[in-house]
């Protein structure tokens, strides 16, 4: 089963996705300049939400850090060890973030040490290894002889044929190059948002003036302490989702055979819990770039779910290939719904798409046809997860 999410959300003036000059990002959409909100930068925000958080808190969840070595060290000294014993436990974790095993150098200054790549782990993940080195310290008695022992072949003792990850990790993936942690597929496939419509660049020119300066009584203290500019845009934005509930549960069990009928319909009821909270999460966070300065904090205008049987992805990112443009006695965001109606109409009749739910809700007083119109996004909550418990298969 694929459940498919489309948004349409438009963001006052802000930069809420920039790249490495500082600009909003943007891409070239059927031949104009668009405003573009990275995929990368949209999962982030849902996965980091308090939404998304608080509900699946008691499934626990994944960390994407490079810090395994201090969680392993903790651990340790927990354990017993030494603190000279745990340090050089912390040096061999480092090296599980290498194919090689390779140890990573330790900073003297903070006695700290981090893995060579930024890695996405369970806390199951992080006993495991801690696991490995506290019995490997424990065999090689004192300091001398555990440092001889080889990062590598702590991971390879650390290989994960098979073990339980969290729903974030089925959901978003992972892929890491270690033998110590097994490589996810993710279920979800996130597209870039960008704008229903041509990009207008735009720049803030700010000044800051020293307080403790008196302009009044010297020349010298007249102007600005600093002056700068940050570029700007405002957009309409088109957001599309598509989650694979039947890999996500996949996931979970990770693809073993014999997995018992009580296992499954738990990876089924994670599925369907997460589905809801990525759901509630995608509607409700907005990515965090320059927030502070600008506090885009709009909330959708438009959201189209849609649950299908057949796993046959469609984004309807060309009902915008030719640019809304606003106009006398109509908005942009009234224009863009409408934009959205007829193309999901034009592509519903000529390809023939069934759908075994299709959810709308919008502020605005437009329904597409085919759909359940929902008041309120508790009802479509409601309405989706319904659907989703009498579709999804257990056995």
């Amino acid at each position: 089963m694929l459940m498919e999410i489309h948004i349409l959300q438009n963001h006052a003036p802000s930069n809420l996705n920039r790249d490495d000059t500082g600009s909003p990002k943007d891409a070239i959409f059927g031949g104009v300049r668009r405003s573009r909100i990275s995929s990368q930068a949209l999962k982030r925000a849902i996965r980091r939400s308090p939404v998304f958080q608080d509900a699946l808190r008691d499934a626990g969840l994944a960390m994407r850090t490079r810090q395994l070595p201090q969680k392993v060290k903790e651990i340790l000294l927990q354990r017993g060890l030494s603190e000279e014993m745990a340090d050089i436990g912390a040096q061999k974790a480092s090296g599980f973030g290498t194919k090689d095993g390779k140890e990573q150098k330790v900073d003297a200054e903070r006695n700290h040490v981090e893995t060579a790549q930024i890695m996405y782990l369970t806390p199951q993940d992080m006993e495991a290894v801690a696991e490995v080195i506290y019995t490997a310290a424990v065999e090689a008695k004192t300091a001398d002889h555990f440092r001889k022992v080889s990062a590598k072949e702590l991971q390879a003792k650390a290989r994960d044929n098979w073990r339980p990850i969290t729903p974030d990790v089925a959901l978003f993936g992972r892929m890491i190059t270690s033998d110590a942690f097994r490589d996810v597929e993710s279920a979800l496939q996130t597209a870039h948002a960008i704008s229903t419509h041509r990009m207008e660049h735009e720049f803030d020119y700010y000044t800051a003036v020293d307080d403790l300066l008196d302009p009044s009584t010297s020349e010298d203290d007249k102007g600005a302490a600093m002056i700068g500019d940050v570029e700007f845009t405002s957009a309409c934005y088109y957001k599309y989702f598509g989650l694979d509930l039947d890999g996500f549960v996949d996931n979970l069990v990770g693809g073993r055979g014999d997995i018992s009928p009580e296992e499954r319909a738990r990876a089924v009821e994670m599925a369907q819990v997460t589905a809801l909270a990525f759901l509630e999460a995608a509607i409700f966070s907005i990515p965090s770039g320059k927030q502070n300065s600008f506090a885009a904090h709009q909330l959708p205008d438009a959201i189209l779910v849609e649950v299908c049987e057949r796993k046959v992805p469609v984004s309807y990112a060309n009902a915008f290939v030719k640019p809304v443009q606003s106009r006398s006695g109509e908005d942009l965001v009234t224009l863009s719904i409408e934009a959205l109606k007829a193309h999901v109409e034009l592509l519903t009749k000529k390809f023939s798409l069934r759908r075994v739910g299709r959810f709308w809700f919008s502020t605005r007083a437009i329904q597409i046809e085919g759909t359940r119109a929902c008041e309120t996004i508790d009802e479509l909550l409601a309405q989706l997860k319904s659907v989703l418990r009498s579709g999804m298969s257990v056995g």
